[in-house]
């Protein structure tokens, strides 16, 4: 039984079959050909069973998929697939994986040719666009001889699982406005400093170019020479990525949901703050406190907010940002930089809880994300020849129109404000933390 669910007829076979069919009827009116076919047939029988015979005679192909540790979500993940040839003789393989339900892909497949004891490989990659647990099914190999009249199955590498994390591909991408300032890259803004951080480094000699009110005039009366204090960044400031797991947060764009660009997000950010020597945190809310995960600066702590990040989904619910102000103000006594992950598609929303935003804003240094609807911008851009297509334009320029009125109104309130594309999130997220860091805001 093992062997008969092994074995394949490949589509030769067939054809064979059809032609000698239809040779058997022409006989009916050529007797000649009636004996000569039987003779082709008895001859096509003992080759198809040396093909069986050849194929099953010894362990044949074996092959293995090779997995990365995790996947790295929203971004291309490689999946090698490496094969071996152990017949005496040249096979042509063809490789069907089961790809993950979650793909939705079901027409892989990859031909090959692998000389006689050889091995052979190849590769293929995969875009996740949801966090969780991917199983592969059997990684399915069917070889065949030169001949090409039947074919071996064989099945390697059953109910394979990968866990889908959020994107540390972008994270370790931007590892660099950490650690190169001078570093310009197209969407990476050049930040002027302005005046000084508070946190006193060091006193040194004064050269040429130094700021003349960083003069320390005690250590320059005491050492006969020109003497400046210098400072740096500050230190160790708790810095939290607050995300509003919301209902707003499930639109999706480019088959990505916003909640996961605001967690991918996150995650870069925070590593860029832990380079920094601040201290990262994590707040996660909808209608109820989900988690709170105190700011930290140790190099495990990002460990502990990818876990953390790996399992946040929406709820469905409208958000409490009333219960997000009491949580934050009984458990963040020290004044903290605050960057809200959140949405707003009409400014009465944003109205109903601007008085907690501005609770918030008196204590810490709150920065407000939400997201430009990019398809709205398409909309609005396209040419219209209809006049239903004037009218959803005009609709759509008004909806475009209310997102930057309520920038213009939290930032009246003085509320750092970010309204981005949700493509263009972790850079312009990155660039204002850098922003608040040389500016010594916080």
């Amino acid at each position: 039984m093992k062997f008969l669910k092994s074995l394949y007829l490949h589509q030769r076979f067939f054809v064979i079959v059809f032609t000698l069919a239809a040779g058997f009827l022409f006989s009916y009116w050529f007797k000649w050909l009636y004996p000569v076919l039987w003779i082709i047939t008895l001859f096509f029988f003992l080759i198809t069973l040396a093909d069986i015979l050849a194929l099953f005679k010894s362990s044949g192909i074996t092959a293995e998929r090779i997995l990365p540790e995790k996947f790295s979500n929203s971004d291309e993940n490689p999946v090698e697939v490496l094969l071996r040839n152990n017949y005496s003789f040249k096979t042509r393989i063809e490789v069907i994986d089961e790809i993950p339900i979650q793909f939705q892909k079901r027409d892989f497949s990859r031909l090959l040719k692998i000389p006689a004891r050889s091995s052979s490989a190849f590769d293929y990659s995969l875009r996740p666009v949801e966090r969780g647990e991917y199983y592969f099914g059997n990684l399915n190999v069917f070889a065949s001889t030169p001949l090409q009249l039947v074919r071996r199955r064989k099945k390697f590498g059953k109910e394979q699982m990968v866990k889908v994390y959020p994107s540390f591909i972008q994270m370790k991408k931007y590892d660099f406005m950490a650690i190169d300032r001078k570093i310009s890259q197209p969407g990476l803004k050049k930040i002027r400093k302005i005046g000084h951080t508070m946190e006193f480094e060091q006193i040194k000699d004064y050269v040429l170019g130094d700021d003349v009110r960083s003069i320390n005039w005690k250590a320059t009366a005491k050492q006969g020479d020109l003497m400046v204090n210098q400072y740096q960044d500050e230190r160790s400031q708790p810095v939290y990525s607050v995300i509003d797991m919301g209902r707003t947060m499930k639109m999706p764009f480019n088959g990505l949901k916003l909640l996961d660009y605001a967690i991918n997000s996150s995650l870069a950010f925070s590593n860029i703050a832990l380079k920094k020597k601040d201290k990262a945190g994590l707040v996660t809310f909808s209608n109820k406190m989900e988690k709170m995960l105190p700011a930290s600066s140790k190099k495990a702590h990002l460990n502990l907010i990818l876990e953390s990040l790996y399992n946040v989904d929406t709820r469905f619910r409208d958000s409490d940002f009333g219960l997000l102000y009491t949580h934050v103000n009984r458990r963040l006594p020290q004044r903290s930089l605050l960057l809200l992950y959140t949405n707003f598609e009409h400014l009465s929303a944003l109205h109903r809880q601007l008085p907690y935003l501005l609770a918030l804003a008196k204590k810490h240094l709150l920065v407000v994300i939400f997201f430009e609807n990019t398809e709205l911008e398409d909309l609005i851009s396209a040419k219209a020849e209809k006049a239903s297509e004037v009218f959803d334009q005009t609709i759509a320029e008004q909806f475009s129109y209310d997102k930057r009125l309520m920038a213009k109104e939290l930032q009246k309130y003085g509320i750092q404000t970010i309204l981005t594309r949700p493509e263009e999130l972790t850079v312009n997220t990155i660039n204002k933390y850098l922003e608040i860091k040389k500016r010594g805001i916080l």
